[in-house]
């Protein structure tokens, strides 16, 4: 039986996240996903004898700008180092990349887990080109070669080995991602490979101080297969360990469909690649004026908003995290309390069935086919008490969506659903129900309160459903318990 509670997992990740530039790192190559393979190339990415790079300034400012939303310290002299390796793919056989030093050193990431809130320290972030691509299932002979991403402009976001858990390392990449669209750094979507994951994983005894043997799993497509993929390696290790078995410093791949990973090639070393500084470019020098101006163009970031809508809109935590999860929710949040002052209900609305509705028809709340101020009025409708919730949410809404230019209240009153709230009438209704179930009442007063359910139905029909139910039970209990 292996003994999870004897190790401590130690993870770190590296993230290359994409550049959102129209061109590529060192040349003028387009860099649009899903075009025709090698159509993207020029004699600078397909590294003809002759040909020198140019910097694609582009690529700094959306690196600086990822450093100071990640509390990073910005290196003032940077330069670019050659990277050497031999992939088919790696048209140089070098790659362009920082080294000694990155663009972004220290700096971290805020998360929340189960067991609270914690700052993932970061060692890095530079810069780097991409390479190209292999394709090993279009012929059953040859392995094909699609360069278009030679030369596309990379950021690599490096931690300190401080995570201890899949749950953090899920949280972290959640986190990032978010950062990165927020920002525009990145869109991060890692079907399409514009972000990747490598996780270096290892374990120790608890309580030791040295770090174990690692192992690396490369191109992680997806955060949840991170998370798999961590567990399985830490369940491994401890058996390797627990059966006195050397473990083997190595590059290893998951397999999603049989939820696996397996061995590719031993694990190069830093000396291996035999860095030394790119003679081709010169080094660049980033002045404090140039990083102010970054800083004073940066959006506010989802930390302070949710704080500021704890604040100004009263909202939970929970909530707030949640209308600032993604930026054009907070703006079409914020469009929505410009013409109402319901601000828990404008947050139930969009986290429900805004949400739902959204999901389902794979669309931004952006695109939600009703005009703000219809959204409004139904909210109002509901926080007024002339319609419930689930009425609203379910019926109304409904109407409207197969009717868009229709008016909340018309509808509501067209389908008979505007709730009466008048004491005097609703006190009247409860008290003929009452009078008319002497037995149930007994049988309520005798410590059957789930009763109280099947009045309130009566309740109900007798209004033919205009009753404010909230209402109804209030008086029901008064009454009943008197």
């Amino acid at each position: 039986m292996i003994d999870n509670n004897k190790y401590e997992l130690v993870v770190g990740l590296e993230v290359h996240a994409q550049l959102m530039t129209n061109s590529k790192l060192f040349c003028s190559d387009n860099t649009d996903f899903g075009a025709s393979p090698n159509t993207q190339v020029s004699p600078v990415s397909l590294a003809h004898p002759g040909t020198l790079p140019v910097l694609n300034k582009a690529a700094i400012d959306l690196a600086v700008k990822l450093g100071i939303a990640l509390h990073c310290d910005i290196e003032h002299y940077n330069y670019f180092a050659r990277k050497n390796y031999f992939y088919p793919d790696l048209p140089k056989g070098y790659q362009i990349s920082q080294h000694t030093a990155p663009i972004c050193k220290n700096g971290y990431v805020k998360i929340q887990t189960q067991l609270g809130s914690n700052q993932i320290q970061l060692n890095r972030i530079h810069i780097e080109e991409d390479a190209g691509k292999s394709i090993h299932d279009l012929d059953e002979n040859y392995t094909c070669i699609d360069l278009n991403r030679a030369g596309v402009p990379l950021v690599e976001i490096v931690t300190e080995p401080v995570i201890h858990s899949s749950e953090e390392a899920f949280s972290f990449l959640t986190e990032l991602r978010k950062t990165l669209r927020w920002l525009e750094v990145c869109d991060g979507n890692m079907e399409e490979g514009s972000m990747r994951c490598d996780a270096n994983i290892s374990i120790r005894i608890k309580g030791d101080k040295k770090l174990g043997k690692r192992v690396e799993v490369k191109n992680l497509n997806s955060i949840r297969n991170v998370k798999r993929a961590i567990d399985i390696e830490f369940e491994r290790l401890i058996k390797i360990t627990e059966d006195n078995k050397e473990i083997i410093q190595e590059t290893r791949s998951y397999d999603a469909d049989k939820n696996i990973t397996f061995s590719l090639r031993s694990k190069e070393d830093a000396e291996d690649y035999r860095y030394f500084p790119e003679p081709d470019l010169p080094p660049f020098v980033i002045d404090e004026t140039y990083i102010s101006q970054i800083k004073a163009s940066l959006p506010e970031l989802p930390e302070s908003l949710v704080l500021k809508f704890q604040e100004k809109y009263h909202l939970s935590e929970y909530d707030s995290m949640s209308v600032c999860n993604e930026k054009q929710d907070v703006a079409y949040f914020e469009k929505l309390v410009e013409q109402t002052s319901h601000y828990k209900a404008v947050a139930n609305w969009m986290l429900g069935p805004l949400k739902y509705y959204c999901n389902e028809n794979n669309i931004s709340l952006n695109e939600f086919p009703l005009a703000i101020n219809q959204i409004c009025e139904l909210i109002d409708l509901v926080e007024t008490k002339q319609v419930s919730f689930s009425n609203a949410s379910g019926k109304v809404l409904s109407h409207l969506l197969n009717n868009p230019d229709s008016k909340p209240k018309e509808v509501a009153k067209s389908l008979g659903l505007i709730q009466e709230n008048n004491e005097g009438l609703l006190l009247l209704w409860v008290e003929e129900v009452i009078s008319a179930m002497p037995e149930k009442v007994k049988e309520y007063k005798s410590g059957k309160k789930g009763l109280i359910g099947m009045f309130a139905g009566e309740v109900k029909k007798k209004s033919k459903g205009a009753a404010d139910m909230q209402q109804v039970n209030q008086l029901l209990t008064q009454k009943l318990n008197s």
